[in-house]
């Protein structure tokens, strides 16, 4: 006779079958209570959810009540399998030069969605357009995106967006210049990232932005309200070098912000730098330096456009592109065509934002090669330059000044007005070492009674006096 296996002889028992069978009850009447729950949910979020044409409507609806400009939404479904997901296709914003988005995918949180609480795992965007002009439509309402739709009792999550992917997201300049963008973020409270990946895909050596935060901390000790800390590890890839260091960003938890960095470039190309971005460089070297940034808001597009850098640079070797400055002086100006081979090349490089775009002025040049040293100043905005330069050869001639003007595509080269009439003068009286001194005399004249770039947007930038109000008329 067979002898049962260990723990047989229990289950034949009529003992053993009747736990068995409230085991199984057990289990089955678990299932089918997920499950009632599972359908019950299901019929809940469809009944949240309208059918494709209305849930378009009504997203054009909601976005028009935030930021005030019309959209047209191409199509729209959703569904709760194999992960509840909403998805709108070929968005436009009714606009000259409309906003648009190929391909928007929203996954909201399950749990979240049941207690009407908007938490979205991960939103996926593709082929976003963004034109500058219509961007520009939205400045002041940043903070729309960051409120619960109108009824229906939905609140926001902490974080109501958890991470944003996106593909192909264009952004075209004032010139019309297109150039796209991949990335990843992945937020934490009130819209900050916690970790981000920007780059701009198919560029060789890459360009790409990463940020990794590493603290986050509030502080309360003065007794006014909570102070936030927040600091990032900051990596830049770019022209095959590296722009590396740390952001910080302080302010009250309700408040003005400020956002401080500093950044290293090491052996950075700057040709392929600028080639990255669809621009060409006027000089081509490796760069080294020192970066600061600075900027203040409330939020981000307060502190993009109060946005400030200042790096000190060195370029060696460098080639300045377009110009041969020895044949520029030894001809007043008069043949310039070539090329000026430097041994070193340094300087301060401030950019700001201004409401005609990004102003980069450089002051300090200062240049030296085996024929010549320079020194001077630029600035461009707009791709238009103006500056000036002083040129001294080694045979001799000593400080000759040279005009920086034209555009970043047709840059020129030349004495100022005041500097050729000087220049005349001075070789009238003494032939040859006198035009030099005489350009230099006329040059510096007509700067003193020229008014200076830098007092002039000072005062524009101070708030006017207003008149005192008009008292009542006397009768």
């Amino acid at each position: 006779m067979a002898t049962p296996a260990p723990g047989t002889a229990a289950v034949r028992t009529p003992a053993g079958r009747r736990v068995l069978r409230g085991l199984a009850v057990a289990v089955a009447v678990a299932a089918a209570a997920l499950a009632v729950l599972l359908l019950a949910g299901i019929a809940l979020l469809a009944a949240w959810l309208p059918d494709d044409e209305a849930l378009a409507r009504r997203a054009a609806a909601e976005f028009e009540r935030r930021f005030g400009v019309a959209v047209s939404v191409g199509g729209a479904h959703w569904a709760l399998r194999p992960a509840p997901v909403i998805v709108f296709e070929q968005v436009a914003t009714r606009q000259p030069q409309p906003i648009t988005l190929r391909r928007l995918a929203a996954y909201p949180s399950w749990r979240a969605a049941l207690s009407r609480r908007i938490e979205l795992v991960r939103v996926e965007a593709e082929g976003l357009v963004l034109p500058r002009a219509s961007v520009r439509a939205f400045r002041g309402r940043e903070a729309a995106a960051g409120e619960a739709p109108a009824g229906g009792g939905w609140t926001l999550a902490p974080v109501p967006v958890q991470r944003v992917v996106f593909r192909g997201a264009t952004w075209i300049d004032r010139r019309g210049i297109a150039l796209a963008y991949d990335g990843e973020v992945e937020f934490g409270t009130q819209w900050r990232p916690r970790r981000a990946v920007v780059e701009r895909p198919g560029v060789t050596p890459p360009a790409r932005l990463r940020l990794a935060r590493q603290e986050e901390r509030y502080d309360d000790s003065d007794g006014r309200g909570d102070v936030l800390t927040e600091r990032w590890r900051v990596g830049i890839d770019a022209g095959g070098g590296t722009w590396n260091g740390e952001a910080t960003l302080t302010g009250p938890r309700q408040g003005r912000l400020r956002l401080q960095a500093a950044l290293s470039p090491r052996g950075v190309d700057l040709e392929a730098l600028v080639g990255a971005f669809g621009r060409h460089s006027a000089v081509l070297g490796r760069v080294d330096g020192e970066t600061t940034l600075e900027a203040e808001g409330r939020g981000v597009g307060e502190l993009v456009r109060s946005l400030h850098t200042r790096t000190r640079f060195t370029v060696r070797p460098a080639t300045l592109r377009h110009f041969d400055l020895a044949r520029t002086v030894r001809t007043a100006g008069r043949q310039r065509e070539g090329q000026t081979v430097l041994d070193e090349l340094t300087g301060v490089l401030d950019t700001r934002a201004t409401g005609d775009g990004v102003r980069l002025r450089y002051s300090g040049l200062k240049a030296r090669s085996g024929v010549l040293g320079a020194s001077g100043r630029v600035q461009v905005l707009n791709r238009r330059l103006s500056g000036d330069i002083a040129v001294d050869l080694v045979d001799g001639v000593v400080g000759m000044p040279l005009r920086l003007g034209g555009t970043l595509d047709a840059p020129q080269l030349s004495l100022s007005g005041g500097a050729l009439a000087g220049a005349a003068a001075g070789n009238a009286v003494l032939p040859g070492a006198g035009a030099v001194i005489g350009a230099r005399i006329g040059q510096q004249l007509e700067q003193w009674f020229d008014d200076d770039d830098e007092e002039r947007e000072k005062e524009e930038r101070q708030p006017k006096e207003q008149a005192p109000p008009a008292g009542p008329a006397r009768r």
